[in-house]
């Protein structure tokens, strides 16, 4: 299987996702008008003012902090310092770059979940990407294939994969045996996830916000330290994006290396057009009670963990002295050597924290996006869903044991045809994705709270649970 797979990947993230991820990206934004930086404010708004969820579905911010806990993983620790290896300060701008226009990708592939989703068996909302390609392509075969690689991708494999980085950084700063603690993760783990979506918003929305603000507290000292070297570390930044600072810095990649490897490590990062964040993002009641809303609650997530996360990591480590573009120190040991330039030999152990609270809110996070996936293939009711449990906390116990390239290998190639099969579902349905931002900034400049009424758009009848889209006051009633 490896030269299948190695091949799927190559042409996945050679070609298709690396060059379909921006150009969907830039669609998006020149389509919907640069909506991420003409309703800036739009974005933080329709968080602030949220109110909880209503007995069917989870509140905008508890559907934020799950997609964060998510996408702000090992990617933004290890991710970011692999990126300034090989690719030089310069990455870090098209990382930023990648952000912007992927904030632009979140909000439409978001706002069409929203849109798009049911009630479960017991009431609940779900939805995501397989749901709108099946009732608004009206292609649910390719909702199957969709949900299938997700599953493998998020529900499993990808768990092992945390899991690992949680086993290595835990074992190097505090010398616990691998295999207790995959088992202790794996127990942790198992009390979110077996209190279902709800469970995990629940810890997400205390979780989440903790390990950022814990972090970024971190990067602001570095940052007030160092504050007179700030404004050149940016201008390094900048520079060094297009080619101007390679012979000063000794860096031998060029813009090229730069674009290609910040390129890469914000897509993995943000996940914007991925396909995973719209699962939770449908999970939420949104409010103001439009899809757009919800799509700007996304949106806003793709912000916070590249151009807030992402940026204070790069700013640290090119802080802290000890970085050199091209050396053999990268990923998680060169974020660990640059905190503890910074704080200390108490550094390495502050990372593995770190990597312990955004790995496992990972997994958590993950296992939500399963769970969308399992109810739309028919399997959402309690025995399939024990099943996918326990193999995911079976893949933890696994993965913080070994490393086995093919089947990792096997989970890119998943969450490749998973994304391409996103992008082209969300570019085919980006006239309504226009529609409903149109309607929703129509109704906010004519100094109304924006309301999705079914009326308004006859071509979605029996495209949509209508049920849903009533008012407010009725839903809370239901």
């Amino acid at each position: 299987m490896d030269p299948i797979i190695n091949f799927m990947n190559d042409i996945f993230w050679g070609y298709v996702l690396i060059y379909g991820l921006l150009a969907v990206g830039v669609y998006f934004t020149l389509r919907l008008g640069f909506i991420q930086i003409r309703h800036f404010p739009e974005y933080f708004r329709v968080v602030k003012g949220s109110r909880g969820g209503d007995k069917a579905g989870i509140s905008p911010l508890q559907a934020l902090t799950v997609s964060l806990a998510s996408r702000v993983g090992t990617g933004n620790l290890a991710g970011v310092a692999v990126a300034l290896t090989l690719g030089g300060p310069g990455a870090i701008f098209w990382m930023w770059m990648v952000a912007i226009v992927g904030m632009a990708t979140a909000y439409a592939e978001s706002t069409l979940a929203q849109l798009y989703k049911i009630r479960n068996d017991e009431g609940q909302y779900r939805g995501g990407p397989a749901f709108y390609m099946s009732h608004g392509l009206g292609l649910p075969w390719l909702g199957a294939i969709f949900s299938l690689s997700l599953i493998l991708a998020y529900g499993l494999i990808f768990n092992a994969v945390q899991a690992n980085s949680i086993a290595d950084a835990v074992e190097a700063a505090f010398g616990y045996d691998k295999l207790w603690i995959g088992i202790g993760l794996a127990a942790i783990s198992a009390v979110v996830i077996f209190g279902g979506i709800r469970s995990i918003a629940n810890v997400a929305e205390i979780v989440v916000p903790f390990m950022a603000v814990a972090y970024l507290a971190v990067a602001i000292y570095v940052l007030a330290v160092h504050i007179t070297e700030v404004p050149a570390t940016l201008w390094l930044i900048v520079k060094s994006a297009f080619g101007f600072q390679e012979a000063a810095g000794g860096f031998a990649g060029g813009i090229a290396a730069a674009m290609l490897n910040g390129v890469k490590r914000g897509l993995f990062s943000n996940e914007a057009g991925m396909g995973s964040a719209p699962n939770i993002a449908a999970v939420a009641t949104p409010d103001p009670h439009h899809p757009s809303s919800q799509g700007l609650v996304q949106g806003l997530g793709v912000f916070i963990d590249t151009l807030v996360i992402c940026t204070a990591t790069a700013l640290m480590i090119l802080l802290s002295g000890i970085y050199t573009p091209g050396q053999d120190v990268t990923g998680t040991e060169l974020t660990q050597n640059a905190l503890s330039a910074h704080i200390g030999d108490w550094g390495q152990y502050f990372v593995a924290i770190a990597i312990f609270f955004f790995a496992f809110t990972s997994i958590i996070g993950n296992y939500s996006y399963a769970e969308n996936a399992m109810t739309f293939l028919g399997a959402g009711n309690r025995i399939w869903l024990s099943i996918l449990k326990i193999g995911l906390l079976a893949m933890v116990v696994w993965g913080s044991l070994v490393k086995v390239e093919t089947v990792f290998n096997t989970a890119d190639a998943s969450m490749g045809l998973m994304a391409s099969i996103n992008l082209i579902a969300i570019v085919a349905l980006s006239g309504t994705v226009v529609k409903l931002t149109r309607d929703y900034f129509r109704q906010k400049a004519s100094g109304l709270e924006p309301r999705f009424d079914n009326d308004d758009y006859p071509e979605l009848q029996g495209k949509i649970d209508g049920t849903i889209w009533t008012p407010v006051g009725d839903i809370e009633k239901q």
